[in-house]
């Protein structure tokens, strides 16, 4: 028989990471609180990058996933301009009053360069708002792109709060000046547009926000808005999607926006505001988009949005303007593959030509280059152009359209121009956020040049990219240097020491993995509660690989144990607890009651597809297991099906030489041979080894398996 055991690595396992950032939490309390005090914050993507809230945006590494997506930016370096750290002040240099801002682009609201903003519409939620800024003292006012969301925020604080200082951080690293400027003031409103971006490195802290309320007498507010996509990343259902480091660094996030009370503002207008709106139908821009309110909002028609996404749409005919669309395309695409900061027109003039190629070239009759630049800057509406351009020969993509649905994956013509022309930070970035979208040789890349460029917070991410990108052992020595470098705190030490077991354990060596993991364990529940996540993540890997060591009977009685606890402290973490229950399963199944197991696997299948989602690691992983069920009961058209299936749907999340693709296919060549397909299974054999040698590190698990099957089918 070719039947060979499918380790569990076959199919995400999750439990792998623990901790490394937790806000509210004191050093002593959790890796995440000691890596809060290291590097000073937890972490979040930009508004340059836009989040993917796809099923693998958190990773799928076999147990493992890197730090990247809400990492983004812990390990980064940061400038400290006198720009970057000051807020928002007056001509005097100090900070205004509400009352004074009295123009709402310095609040964030769109308005083209020389242009007045529209007359202010009332909202039916204003009342709610200033009602809850007395209450809370924390508002967050969630919407669509351009739902009128800063807006509202400005006209209350300067309605409402005239005579607070309004304190409005002009970056991420100005936010504890700004908190501390609040705390000094008698009363003050911390303005917080696109809250997402003050998440993070230097970004605000629920510790931040208790000593910002708790700071004796006065009145202080925070008042912020976030766009829904993004505020969609921190519901329950999302957790499901993250991993490890990822999970606990969004937990910690989830934890300030927990702090706000949220107000969600609807993209389409009420009857009672577009009344309102009506009597400002003088004005061309509220006028137009009274006639287009039976299908958009009227703060998004305002904003051009619907109108500036059909212009691009359309600019692609031939003769009309080609060439800009071709240029947005392309800046459109710098910000999804992770470039936060502007692009340089020459950079921008590079990157769009392969875009203009792909759809006709001279074909199209483009226009010339200045004339695509003016046409793609014009604002529409007054508000916003395609391309917003900075003043100092830099360009940027309008965020209404970067989440366009259904836009084509970042090509690699793109992302590859544009990480040899970018410098070590900006390749830190894209590295993150190609290892977010499971592009994990993208990855590796761009962290390299990161690290080589001597950004030296790379190396971490760098690591854990190679291990997942299919090179264990190299990861696990790159780990070991960090765990044993002089000087270093014991709780980032067995972070780091975790995760080189793990690496040890993925590279083969199963039983060392066991060891490791016996002495991480004692060592985490003398240094963390019992029930806290890291000590359960530990426990998770110990029995995983005790598991995958033989000890199939030992495993079960120890995941078991940990579903039990997992349940009694953390009943809401479904990710956790779906991957401890299929674990419980798999090394709990015999040839005696292997009908059972396949039952209890396609229970928890349809529990996780209900849970987390059909696309989620822990669902495809499942689904592998249940194939495999399916060899061992010698329905091998069964497990073609199924493999086939799964191998189709992981090629659709990740690259074609991710190892889970490439451990799916070896698994259907398994199915293959035991279906009598031989010359087949030898052919795809061949072809999987061949992409396997050109990726994988020397006598990796995956490769010694396929030469395994090879022998067995010469």
């Amino acid at each position: 028989m070719l039947f060979m055991k499918m380790p569990l690595s076959g199919g995400y396992q999750g439990g792998r990471m623990p901790g490394l950032l937790r806000r509210g939490e004191q050093p002593w309390q959790g890796l995440a609180g000691f890596v809060a005090v290291v590097v000073a914050g937890c972490v979040a993507i930009a508004a340059a990058i836009t989040w993917l809230s796809g099923p693998w945006a958190a990773g799928v590494g076999a147990a493992v996933t890197a730090v990247y997506g809400l990492t983004a930016e812990l390990f980064r370096p940061r400038r400290r301009s006198r720009e970057e750290t000051d807020l928002l002040r007056d001509a005097r240099g100090r900070i205004p009053r509400a009352r004074q801002v009295t123009r709402p682009e310095a609040a964030g609201v769109r308005a083209a360069e020389g242009e007045a903003a529209p007359p202010y519409v009332p909202r039916d939620a204003e009342h709610e708002v200033v009602h809850q800024l007395q209450q809370t003292r924390f508002v967050l006012l969630v919407g669509e792109s351009a739902a009128g969301k800063s807006r509202l925020g400005y006209e209350v604080a300067r309605s409402r709060f005239g005579q607070y200082r309004f304190v409005v951080p002009r970056t991420r690293a100005a936010v504890p000046q700004a908190v501390a400027c609040a705390r000094s003031c008698r009363r003050a409103v911390v303005w917080l547009d696109d809250l997402e971006n003050y998440l993070g490195r230097d970004g605000i802290t629920a510790t931040m926000l208790r000593t910002l309320f708790d700071s004796g007498r006065g009145h202080r507010i925070v008042l912020g808005t976030m766009r829904v996509e993004e505020y969609r990343r921190f519901e329950a259902r999302e957790e499901s999607r993250l991993t490890g480091s990822d999970r606990d660094a969004w937990r910690t996030q989830r934890e300030v926006l927990q702090a706000a009370h949220v107000i969600r503002l609807p993209r389409r207008w009420s009857e009672h505001e577009c009344r309102r709106a009506a009597a400002h139908a003088d004005d061309a821009r509220i006028a137009a988009a009274l006639h287009a309110c039976d299908r958009f909002g009227i703060a998004e028609t305002i904003a051009a949005g619907p109108e500036l996404m059909a212009a691009w749409q359309n600019a692609w005919a031939p003769g009309t303007n080609p060439r800009a669309a071709s240029l947005v395309t392309a800046a459109v695409d710098c910000r999804r593959a992770g470039l936060r900061s502007a692009v340089p027109r020459d950079l921008l003039q590079l990157l769009h030509e392969p875009y203009l190629a792909e759809r006709g070239g001279s074909n199209l009759r483009p226009e010339t280059l200045n004339t695509a630049f003016r046409w793609a800057c014009t604002p529409a509406l007054a508000t916003s152009g395609l391309l917003q351009h900075d003043g100092d020969g830099r360009y940027q993509a309008f965020d209404y359209l970067i989440n366009t649905p259904h836009l084509d994956p970042v090509p690699d013509h793109l992302w590859h121009a544009l990480l040899n022309a970018v410098g070590p930070e900006d390749a830190y970035d894209l590295g993150l956020v190609a290892h977010q979208q499971a592009r994990l040789q993208r990855a590796i890349a761009a962290l390299t040049k990161a690290h080589q460029g001597s950004v030296t917070e790379a190396e971490f991410p760098l690591a854990l990219a190679l291990g997942d990108g299919g090179h264990p052992r190299q990861a696990a020595t790159r780990l070991r240097r960090i765990a044993e470098r002089p000087g270093t705190e014991p709780l980032f030490t067995l972070a780091a020491r975790h995760q080189a077991a793990f690496f040890t354990g993925e590279s083969g060596a199963a039983q060392q993995a066991v060891r490791l993991f016996d002495r991480i364990v004692a060592e985490a529940r003398t240094l963390l509660d019992e029930s806290h996540p890291d000590v359960l993540d530990a426990r998770h890997q110990l029995a995983y690989f005790t598991g995958e060591s033989g000890n199939t009977h030992a495993a079960a009685h120890q995941f078991r144990v940990l579903l039990s606890d997992r349940v009694r402290h953390h009943p809401d973490d479904h990710q956790q607890l779906i991957a401890t229950k299929r674990s419980c399963i798999w090394f709990s199944a015999r040839p005696d009651t292997l009908a059972e197991s396949e039952r209890a696997m396609h229970g928890l299948l349809d529990e996780a597809t209900a849970r987390i989602g059909a696309d989620a690691p822990h669902t495809l992983a499942i689904r592998s297991s249940l194939a495999t069920f399916a060899v061992r009961a010698g329905r091998h058209d069964e497990a073609l099906a199924r493999f086939a299936a799964l191998i189709d749907d992981r090629t659709r999340l990740l690259e074609p030489e991710h190892p889970h693709v490439l451990r799916s296919r070896l698994d259907w060549v398994h199915a293959l041979a035991g279906a009598g397909h031989t010359a087949q299974a030898r052919t795809e054999v061949l072809s999987t080894l061949h992409t396997a040698e050109a990726i994988l590190e020397p006598d990796h698990r995956h490769l010694r398996h396929a030469r395994t099957l090879l022998e067995q089918l010469s």
